[in-house]
């Protein structure tokens, strides 16, 4: 997965990578000549006291290092641009894929662990690829050509290096297949401590209700104990790596001292030979201890690009049309045929054969107890979530064959839990209309009952906005949600139990100012309290995820049973009639 993910996003950075290669090129022959060097200087120059030869020898010495000195700083400025251009793409990918998918698909992966991949793992590839830019691509190159300058100064001393490499080779080996499993069970406890981490700063409210902080920062603590454990484990299989592999070096290196005082002794090897000889030892162990650098984190990046993967390759349930309907003839006639909503694996659906139309300048309403399907009936619209059999239609067209951006400008859907982003109150409701003038906001603030509270804020519509609207309230919060879904005036309004944090008066006003405002779209309201919905033109009564009943306030009331428990739960006989 992780050649497969580095295929498909370093194909355009072919260049640099082709300049960075030539260059770590030049910067490693530059290096292995240098020993060369200084074993001349050694027996032609210094034995000899030849002046001549060692100024001359050395100012080239001077020239070769300033050559490996510039090519090595252009590659590493090539490898850090071309790693983290990958790492801005990989996660451009995944945060596209993300956008794509339907509540569904991100519910199967959950947002602690799809952000997780989106930044730490997406991080690990990025810094793998830079270490192989400015380490890998030198050591083999410094490897081959180490073993080969070894064999021009002394072929008898170079079989050392037969039996130095393949330990070392082993070595690395046994402990890199350890360390694989170790960093997948890493990464999972990563995406553990994240998910507790957001559950405790979203629901500080409630664990404070309920006095639970012990209890929170004994799961937190298990957590993060638990990712202190892998990462010791981890910790502790590196720390031996490198003793290990220093091992291997420092016998080498007494090896090659021996040996090759036997061999200066016999008169078959001159000392400046021997000298260059350890430095090529030095250089070849020091590409074995580069490669062993980077497969310590190649696994690692395994397992995150495995994970980045998962994301890339999980199609979304939502699937855009192959050929869209760009344009509607009519104007915000809704109508589902049949519709039904069943979550992979469940055993029934959540919605069956629900079947209603909705038609502009009219408002339907859709009331029933908890857990009876109305937000998900509602999220079938704007194609949250696709119908798994039967039929949406908007203006007579299938959702699935609209245009996304078409639908979106038709639709316009208030959630149930209304959601800002940082920034100003102007920059929220210019979300779904980035070209509304302040008159246009002004007004659809006012029609949402939120102006009042908006122009006593420093700054008005330049107020701060905290991110998920967390420095205002409940209900200022689904009025600016209200007066955004106005500012993009759509020909199909949904409100999902978006009054529910109003008072009784405001939500009079509300739906009085609202009344106007839509006069000619159509409006579909969820709600639990009646006061909201008994006007309705049409009531829709669910019960386990069927239509149960339908019809004006009164004739649900002398029709429907459920219904009428529904009111009477709320309002007593004489308010109901």
């Amino acid at each position: 997965m992780l050649v497969r993910l580095l295929r498909a996003h370093l194909g355009p950075y072919a260049r640099p990578i082709s300049l960075l290669v030539v260059l770590q090129l030049i910067a490693t022959i530059a290096s292995l000549y240098l020993p060369t060097l200084n074993a001349d200087i050694i027996d032609n120059g210094v034995i000899k006291g030849d002046t001549g030869y060692i100024l001359q020898t050395g100012g080239v010495m001077v020239g070769v290092t300033l050559a490996q000195m510039l090519a090595s700083i252009g590659a590493v400025y090539f490898g850090a641009r071309t790693a983290m251009a990958l790492g801005r793409d990989i996660r451009a990918s995944v945060f596209n894929r993300v956008q794509s998918f339907s509540a569904r698909e991100v519910g199967q992966f959950g947002a602690p662990s799809l952000i997780t991949r989106t930044t730490n793992d997406v991080q690990q590839v990025q810094m793998l690829v830079l270490m192989t830019f400015t380490l890998m691509v030198m050591a083999p190159i410094m490897c081959v050509g180490g073993i080969i300058m070894a064999l021009r100064q002394d072929v008898p001393l170079s079989t050392l290096l037969v039996g130095i490499v393949p330990v070392l080779g082993i070595i690395i080996g046994l402990i890199v297949r350890k360390l694989r499993p170790i960093f997948r069970s890493m990464q999972t406890r990563i995406d553990t401590v994240n998910r507790v981490l957001r559950e405790q700063i979203s629901g500080l409210r409630v664990i404070r209700a309920f006095v639970k902080d012990t209890h929170e920062r004994e799961r937190f603590g298990a957590a993060n104990e638990d990712l202190t454990d892998t990462a010791i484990r981890v910790g502790k299989l590196m720390a031996l790596m490198f003793p290990l592999v220093m091992t291997v070096v420092n016998l080498s290196s007494v090896a090659v001292m021996w040996f090759g005082a036997h061999r200066i002794d016999s008169g078959g090897m001159q000392i400046g030979a021997l000298t260059a000889f350890l430095s090529y030892l030095m250089q070849i162990l020091m590409s074995v201890m580069m490669a062993t650098f980077m497969f310590m984190m190649v696994p690692r990046a395994e397992v995150c690009a495995d994970r980045i993967h998962d994301v890339l390759d999980t199609e979304t349930t939502v699937v855009p049309p192959v050929a869209p309907v760009r344009k509607l003839l009519s104007r915000g006639h809704l109508e589902l045929r049949g519709a039904d909503f069943r979550y992979p694996g469940a055993e029934q659906s959540v919605l069956r054969n629900i079947s209603f139309a909705a038609r502009p300048g009219e408002t339907t309403a859709i009331i029933g107890s908890t857990g009876s399907g109305k937000t998900t009936l509602l999220s079938l619209i704007p194609r949250l979530s696709d119908a798994t059999s039967g039929e949406v239609l908007v203006d007579g067209m299938n959702v699935r064959d609209l245009d996304p951006e078409l639908l979106a400008r038709t639709v316009g859907l208030v959630p149930q839990k209304p959601y800002l982003f940082t920034g100003t109150v102007a920059s929220n409701l210019r979300y779904g209309n980035p070209d509304a003038t302040d008159e246009e906001l002004w007004h659809a603030l006012e029609v949402a009952q939120a102006k009042e509270f908006v122009a006593k804020l420093e700054g008005g519509l330049d107020a701060p906005i905290a991110q998920g609207g967390t420095n205002v309230s409940g209900g200022q919060r689904q009025r600016l949600a209200i007066a955004r879904a106005l500012v993009r005036k759509p020909e199909i309004y949904l409100f999902d139990d978006s009054f529910s944090a109003l008072d009784y008066a405001t939500d009079a006003r509300l739906r009085a100012a609202l009344g106007q405002e839509t006069a000619e779209a159509t409006v579909v309201i969820v709600a639990q309290r009646v006061s909201t919905i008994r006007d309705a033109d049409r009531i829709i009564v669910l019960d386990g995820g069927e239509v149960v009943g339908t019809g004006t306030h009164h004739e649900l009331m002398d029709s429907n049973e459920t219904y009428r428990e529904i009111v009477l739960s709320q309002l007593t006989e004489e308010e109901a009639a």
